[in-house]
């Protein structure tokens, strides 16, 4: 039967992020949902602040829709998403960067809704929590304080993180670009920017969230590497894989690899697809499907 691929955003991005990718694997024959997070899609917060000429004082105060979102609400959401798909047959959950983090605690509660996951630059958690990756070495170059000058408000009094992504501040807008498109033009970078929304949710799960053996650990799993990745680089990508075949070391990762920064595969996506195509004539391992 046909498979669907079901796809999940990363932090402040929506479906809209997967138009390209869609129309590519559309064309080659693939059915595919683009899943859009709570508090995300035509449900995000724009507020008149967010508009030119910019009322940054509105902007760091004005509430959000997203404010006491969870990761749980965010799983919750995508497991309903995945009962709807399953009823037409396989599903391939891929997943983008803190996408991740919801597919793996879907595939945690959920594993018969999902026949194979996918991982594209993502984060699968194992042995740490998200928050604490950064203070590892596969992580030192990457600055979150690079991005400290586009902040809005205070995240603790928001209940949620804020981004004031339409900021003409240069040294904002070059850290952006190098760790999100660096091998994009301005104009590609400033197109895809306008697409993000201001704001995403504080919660990213604790250990209980993490990649859990006995379930997560059932499904057939593809990591694809994205090889110029600046804001998942290419070092964490490969300590999380080698972590999660260390957890299930009878189900290792299908790993494959893509050429491109952060976001390159979604603005080109024609490798992608056919990448992803290529999935769905893996076999189904017996007891699955």
């Amino acid at each position: 039967m046909q498979p669907t691929f079901v796809l999940v955003h990363g932090a402040f991005a929506n479906s809209f992020s997967f138009a390209p990718l869609q129309a590519e694997l559309g064309l080659l024959g693939h059915r595919s949902v683009a899943v859009d997070l709570p508090g995300h899609g035509f449900q995000a917060t724009y507020t008149r602040a967010y508009q030119t000429p910019q009322d940054l004082g509105g902007l760091a105060t004005a509430p959000g829709s997203l404010k006491g979102v969870t990761l749980a609400d965010n799983a919750a959401h995508l497991i309903g998403i995945l009962e709807r798909a399953k009823q037409n047959g396989p599903v391939i959950l891929v997943a983008h960067s803190r996408g991740g983090v919801t597919a793996t605690a879907a595939a945690n509660a959920r594993p018969d809704l999902i026949d194979r996951i996918v991982y594209v630059a993502a984060w699968c958690p194992v042995h740490l929590d998200v928050g604490d990756y950064y203070a590892e070495p596969e992580m030192a170059a990457v600055d979150p304080a690079a991005f400290a000058s586009a902040l809005a408000g205070n995240p603790a009094e928001l209940g949620l993180l804020r981004v004031n992504f339409r900021t003409a501040n240069p040294d904002a807008l070059a850290s952006f670009k190098a760790a999100f498109l660096a091998d994009g033009t301005d104009e590609e970078f400033l197109t895809f920017l306008n697409t993000f929304q201001p704001d995403e949710n504080l919660d990213v799960g604790t250990s209980a969230d993490r990649a859990q053996a006995d379930t997560w650990g059932r499904i057939p799993k593809t990591y694809i590497r994205l090889a110029d990745d600046a804001s998942l680089p290419l070092a964490l990508q490969d300590r999380l894989i080698r972590e999660g075949d260390a957890l299930t070391p009878d189900n290792p990762y299908d790993v494959r690899t893509l050429e491109g920064s952060h976001l390159k595969w979604l603005l080109a996506p024609a490798p992608a697809a056919r990448v992803l195509g290529e999935l769905t004539t893996l076999p189904t391992p017996v007891g699955r499907g």
